[in-house]
């Protein structure tokens, strides 16, 4: 299958960015003279739109020209929709602006400014519409992979995860690491996850033509030079594309922020990872409103889900448990029960008979769930109380999967990250494949959203989440 097979020839975005502006143009001028939305037109002003077709090609070439310099017509993976929403806009207004000066000049005889700003709010609906579309095509030709780029990681140290935590997290970027390859002998046999441990360096050819390697990712630190610059041309000679990342002392590329002193730039270093105090109160906030949205329909679930719980085991109806929180403090996390009494008591004699990782279990065919408790568990409807949780600020709606102490003990140094956030009810993991990403890979997924949080990823991943828990999806 042509992993490149729905690149679009150069010229398609531009053209259609222009079939857009004569469409806005069009549907502009039917709303200003013939609905006359906003403002009426007198019968003396009333114009056929032959006279538009001219600002209507001046727009159509002003908006393309501008895309261009806004690099909208160069592929950058990583790109959000957003971004090119807002250099649309960016485009859209100074085009207008280009347009009714223009007009002030030759003073025509038929023109209305609000025709032109309509023309520029629909361009902008229109354009951001369709590569809203584009990206959903593309995202479905790559689950079916078609316009994947295999990657390969060399070195696996902190930037390495950065890169490849990034890569874990965003999907929609149409990358899959074929595995990675380290200087050191340890970490290259060490696989992370599903991310398969293909060796040192010097398998670093055959690797490459046996994988059908398209790009090699280097987060070697700077001080193997020669052994990067051997790589590079390793990867010139077999016409792979190289990509370097800047080791920065080991710290995410996050951290690091550019300023300019007089055209000098300046590299400051934020060491932490936590949260702004500024964005736990927005988090917080959040976490809070939606509580208020959902108490009608929780306090129902409470009342239906308890009676069942208790007509169909014995037992209490809720289940507490000690887990790990923000900065390893430790807190008690409360569930509807789902398990037969004592089962906490064959929780390690479980584990040890079925080989599972003890830093994140997941039994398929667990012996000592109850029939409700399948269920309750299927749609993750046993989770509900942890409301009570998020409501004494021991949880969020977003976040890490609050681990057992048991599991932190067992945790590598990179692991505890994931602790520097309060624990959520679901998040990158849980939308990811819940119970099928391994332990390594959740780490990931957790470090890379404690790194890039915003209100929008929160939001995002909550809307992710309500598919896959109806759907019942990954869910044991």
């Amino acid at each position: 299958m042509d992993r490149n097979a729905y690149n679009w020839p150069r010229w398609m975005m531009p053209a259609l960015d222009a079939v857009w502006t004569f469409v806005a143009f069009f549907v502009s001028y039917y709303m200003r003279y013939e609905i006359q939305f906003i403002q009426p037109v007198d019968e003396a002003n009333a114009a056929p739109f032959t006279p538009y077709i001219p600002y209507a090609i001046i727009f159509a070439i002003l908006m393309i020209l501008f895309n261009q310099s806004e690099a909208l017509y160069r592929e950058r993976r990583g790109r959000t929709w957003w971004e090119e929403v807002f250099g649309i806009m960016n485009s859209a207004t100074t085009t207008a602006v280009f347009i009714m000066a223009l007009s002030f000049l030759i003073q025509p005889l038929v023109f209305s400014r609000l025709l032109i700003v309509q023309t520029a709010i629909l361009v902008v609906i229109l354009m951001g519409g369709w590569r809203l579309a584009l990206r959903e095509i593309q995202a479905r030709m790559r689950e079916r992979g078609i316009g994947i780029e295999r990657v390969l990681i060399v070195g696996v140290g902190t930037v390495g995860r950065s890169v490849l935590q990034t890569i874990v997290a965003r999907p929609d970027l149409g990358y899959q690491v074929v595995g990675f390859v380290d200087d050191d002998p340890d970490r290259g046999s060490t696989s992370i996850g599903r991310v398969p441990a293909l060796g040192t360096l010097d398998n670093l050819g055959p690797i490459i033509d046996r994988q059908q390697v398209d790009t090699v990712i280097i987060t070697l630190p700077w001080h193997v030079q020669r052994t990067i610059v051997g790589i590079i041309r390793e990867c010139e000679h077999k016409h792979v594309r190289v990509r370097t990342v800047p080791d920065m002392f080991e710290l995410s590329l996050n951290q690091v922020q550019v300023e300019m002193l007089g055209g000098v730039p300046l590299l400051s270093v934020d060491g932490s990872s936590d949260l702004h105090p500024s964005s736990r109160l927005v988090k917080r906030t959040l976490d809070l409103a939606l509580v208020l949205v959902t108490l009608p329909v929780t306090l129902t679930v409470l009342s239906v889900v308890a009676l069942a719980i208790k007509l169909d085991s014995p037992g209490p109806i809720f289940f507490a448990q000690k887990r790990v929180g923000l900065n390893g403090r430790i807190f008690t996390v409360y569930k509807f029960r789902s398990m037969v009494v004592g089962a906490e008591k064959m929780h390690y004699t479980l584990m040890r008979q079925t080989g599972e990782d003890l830093r994140h279990p997941k039994l398929v065919n667990d012996p000592r769930i109850t029939h409700v408790g399948r269920w309750i568990r299927r749609f993750s409807i046993d989770e509900v109380p942890q409301l009570f949780n998020i409501i004494k600020g021991d949880m969020s709606w977003v976040g890490p999967r609050p681990a057992l102490p048991a599991e932190v003990e067992l945790y590598e140094p990179w692991h505890r990250q994931r602790l520097h956030v309060m624990p959520g009810l679901t998040g990158l993991w849980q939308v990811s494949g819940r119970d099928e990403v391994p332990f390594e890979e959740m780490c990931l997924m957790d470090i890379y959203y404690i790194e890039n949080w915003s209100l929008g990823l929160d939001m995002q991943i909550i809307l992710r989440t309500i598919p896959r828990v109806l759907l019942a999806h990954g869910a044991s």
